[in-house]
C-alpha cells in the first residue's frame, strides 16, 4: 500500500525506518536528544525536539526541571529561534552557547501552532483559530511525551513563553491543570512563565505612543496619531470587533514607523532592520564547550557549508538541521514565521488573557514575568498596567513590596535589573535588554531561569 509522506512521518515514530528521509524518533547514545512528530489531531502534526541536560548535579534518576518553550508571533519557531537563536545548546553557527539555559534544566522547543517552523497541516482547515486550540494540542502533545515517560512525568516542567507565546502559555498552564486533575496527563507544573508577553493588547498599544515620545522617537504629533489609533483599538475591542482591532494595530504600527524613522520594535535604541537577536557567543571554557559539542557531534562533516558560517538561520533549518532530522518531510520549507498561522489566529491576537494569569495565581500556580527595559511591542509600562488589572488577592501587597536589585553572577558594581516577589508572583525588570531578554542580557537571564526552576547551583 502506497503512504503518503506524512503517513510514513507518523509510522516511523514507531518504528525503525530507512527509506529516503524518514526515520524513527531517535536519540543519542548518551540519551541528550529526542526529536518527533506528534499527531495533535488528524493530519496536525506538531514537532519537538528535547534536550536532557548535560549540567545535571544530582542523581540523572531524580527529577530535573524541563523548560517547555514556546515562542511568539503567532507562527515562531521555537525549534529554530528559541533553539538556535536564544536559549539551546548552540547557536546559529553551531557552535556552544555559553549562556544557555540547559545549565539550569532540560529543554523541550516545540513548533506551536501546528504550521509553525517544522510542525505542518495536510489540510488549512486545520491551522488553530483561537490560543484555547493552540492549548489544547500542546496539551495532547504533552500527554504522548510525558504519560508513559516516568522520568519525566515526576520532573516539573516550567512554561516559558516570549511574545504571543505568553498569551498560549497561560492558556496552555490552566489546559494541563484541568487535564492532570481528570488524569488525563502525568505531569507536575512547576510555574509558568511570561517572558515580554502579549497579554493585554490595549494597554500594549496605550503605552507605544508615550513611551516613544519619552524617548524621542516619537515627537509630541507623533504620539497624538498613536494615542488616537490605540483609542479606536479600545473602543474596538469593548464592541467586541477583534479582527477590525487587528487591522488597526497593523496600520498603528506602520503610523509609528512613518513618524521615528522606523523605530525597531523590539528595542526602542536601534532601527528596524537591526537584528537584535545576536549570532555570536562569549569565549566559552574548555569545559563548556566539551560538554556542549556533544550536541553538534552529527552535525560535524556538514559544518563546511558557507551559510552556516555565515549563521543564517532560514539556511541552517532547511539545510544541516533539516539532514540531521531526517523526519521532516521533504517538501516543507521551514520559515521562522508563519503567515498562515498568523492568518489564522487573527480574530484572538487582540484578545486579553488577564483573566487567565488570575485563574493561574488563584490555583497556586507560581507565575513569573519578565521585561526588558527597551521593549516597546511588549513594553514594561504596558506589562505593569496590565498586573495593575489583576483581581489576585495578593496584588495590593505585592505593589506595596520594593524590589530588590539584579547582578551578573558576582559583579556588584552594575545593576542589571530588578525584582520582587510576593507569595505566587514573580516580577524580573531587566535592565539594557529588548524583546529577546535570553539573548541582549544573557547572564540575569539564566540567574532568573535558575531561581525560577529552583535547579541546583552549578
Amino acid at each position: 500500500m502506497k503512504r503518503s509522506v506524512a503517513q510514513l512521518v507518523i509510522l516511523c515514530l514507531m518504528v525503525s525506518c530507512t527509506n529516503g528521509e524518514t526515520k524513527a524518533v531517535r536519540s543519542n547514545s548518551d540519551g541528550s536528544e529526542a526529536w518527533g512528530y506528534v499527531e495533535v489531531r488528524p493530519k496536525a502534526h506538531m514537532f519537538w525536539w528535547h534536550y536532557k541536560s548535560p549540567y545535571r548535579v544530582e542523581d540523572p534518576s531524580k527529577p530535573w526541571p524541563i523548560i517547555l518553550w514556546l515562542q511568539g508571533g503567532p507562527g515562531a519557531s521555537g525549534v529554530g529561534i528559541g533553539n538556535f537563536q536564544e536559549v539551546g545548546p548552540l547557536d546559529t553557527f553551531l557552535k556552544p552557547r555559553n549562556s544557555t539555559w540547559l545549565k539550569k534544566a532540560d529543554l523541550l522547543f516545540v513548533d506551536s501552532p501546528v504550521g509553525a517552523g517544522y510542525s505542518f497541516v495536510e489540510e488549512k482547515e486545520l491551522y488553530v483559530k483561537s490560543d484555547e486550540e493552540a492549548a489544547k494540542d500542546l496539551t495532547t502533545l504533552l500527554q504522548q511525551l510525558f504519560n508513559k515517560n516516568q522520568i519525566l512525568n515526576q520532573s516539573p516542567l516550567y512554561i516559558v513563553a516570549e511574545s504571543y507565546g505568553g498569551k498560549i502559555a497561560v492558556k496552555l498552564g490552566l489546559s494541563v491543570i484541568n487535564a492532570v486533575q481528570s488524569g488525563k496527563l502525568k505531569l507536575h507544573l512547576g510555574g509558568v512563565v511570561l517572558g515580554d508577553s502579549w497579554i493585554s493588547p490595549e494597554d500594549f498599544v496605550f503605552s507605544w505612543g508615550p513611551l516613544l515620545n519619552y524617548v524621542s522617537r516619537l515627537d509630541y504629533n507623533g504620539m497624538e496619531l498613536s494615542n488616537s489609533l490605540a483609542e479606536k483599538i479600545r473602543k474596538q475591542l469593548k464592541n467586541g470587533e477583534y479582527v477590525a482591532a487587528t487591522e488597526t494595530w497593523m496600520e498603528l504600527e506602520s503610523i509609528i514607523s512613518l513618524h521615528s524613522n522606523s523605530v525597531d520594535f523590539y528595542n526602542f535604541m536601534l532601527d528596524s532592520g537591526m537584528d537584535p537577536l545576536s549570532l555570536t557567543t562569549s569565549e566559552e571554557t574548555r569545559k563548556e564547550n566539551r560538554i556542549l559539542k556533544k550536541y553538534s557531534r552529527y552535525l560535524n562533516d556538514l559544518r563546511s557549508v558557507n551559510s552556516v558560517d555565515e549563521g543564517d538561520l532560514d539556511t541552517l533549518m532547511n539545510g544541516v538541521i533539516k539532514k540531521k532530522l531526517k523526519i521532516i518531510p521533504k517538501d516543507l520549507v521551514w520559515g521562522n514565521n508563519s503567515g498562515n498561522v498568523f492568518t489564522a489566529m487573527q480574530s484572538d491576537f487582540m484578545r486579553s488573557t488577564i483573566e487567565g494569569v488570575d485563574e493561574l495565581l488563584a490555583k497556586g500556580i507560581d507565575v513569573t514575568i519578565y521585561n526588558g527595559q527597551l521593549d516597546v511591542i511588549c513594553s514594561t509600562s504596558g506589562t505593569e498596567a496590565w498586573v495593575r488589572k489583576l483581581k489576585w488577592e495578593g496584588l495590593q501587597e505585592f505593589t506595596k513590596m520594593e524590589r530588590e536589585p539584579l547582578y551578573c553572577e558576582n559583579d556588584r558594581t552594575t545593576t542589571r535589573g530588578f525584582t520582587k516577589s510576593f507569595k505566587n508572583l514573580h516580577f524580573y525588570w531587566i535592565l539594557g535588554a529588548g524583546h529577546f531578554v535570553p539573548v541582549d542580557e544573557p547572564c540575569v537571564a539564566l540567574k532568573m531561569v535558575g531561581d525560577t526552576t529552583k535547579s541546583p547551583q552549578l
